[in-house]
């Protein structure tokens, strides 16, 4: 039987909302556009968990963040990833209650994880694999290849989800089906033809 390998940030989760995207900027203190572009530019390497939360959120403030600040921010951080995309998480749900094995993939740092992994719905998935724990990220092929060794599973028994093509690319050049990820009603297609036909990718 196929796995579902579902990534979360903007599949199971939404998009970071607007709210608490201005208090994180206003707990740092700077101009937005620096924010962002700080945030993103070290954060594939904060996911990788070769920086630390103080080391990440003294780049993105471009100064040293205090040990305050640094939990502040990630306190905002952590909340602005936890709004579940309930349709998502319901298509979730059905493939799991028929019988179809489902993990999760996440690019995310050890303080974001720990916050994922209190939410609720989180513990009916069978397996969860977070970038910080691993030291790789999507999409790195071997992120891949290291999910299928330890579910004991091969590459070409998974359907990955995930909304971004280049993280669907490295999950096919791994040798796994991949579905890009756009909205639930067409995931729920997407993964019924995937998981009927398991040598076409999506």
């Amino acid at each position: 039987m196929k796995w579902v390998l579902f990534d979360y940030g903007e599949v199971l989760s939404h998009a970071q909302p607007a709210a608490d995207r201005e208090r994180m900027v206003a707990a740092a203190g700077i101009d937005a556009a620096e924010f962002w572009r700080g945030y993103w530019e070290h954060r594939l390497e904060f996911d990788r968990g070769t920086m630390t939360p103080g080391v990440y959120w003294s780049e993105v403030l471009d100064r040293r963040a205090s040990d305050d600040e640094v939990e502040r921010l990630i306190s905002l951080d952590v909340e602005s990833w936890t709004h579940p995309n309930e349709d998502a998480v319901a298509v979730l749900s059905e493939f799991r209650q028929a019988g179809c094995p489902v993990a999760l993939l996440s690019n995310a740092p050890v303080c974001v994880a720990a916050g994922v992994e209190r939410l609720p719905w989180i513990q009916n998935m069978n397996a969860r694999f977070y970038s910080g724990h691993m030291g790789l990220v999507k999409p790195d092929a071997e992120i891949y290849l290291r999910v299928a060794a330890a579910l004991g599973a091969r590459p070409e028994d998974f359907v990955f989800v995930d909304d971004r093509l280049v993280n669907v690319n490295g999950a096919e050049s791994a040798g796994m089906s991949a579905v890009h990820f756009r909205d639930a009603e067409t995931l729920r297609a997407d993964l019924s033809l995937a998981l009927a036909a398991p040598d076409q990718t999506l």
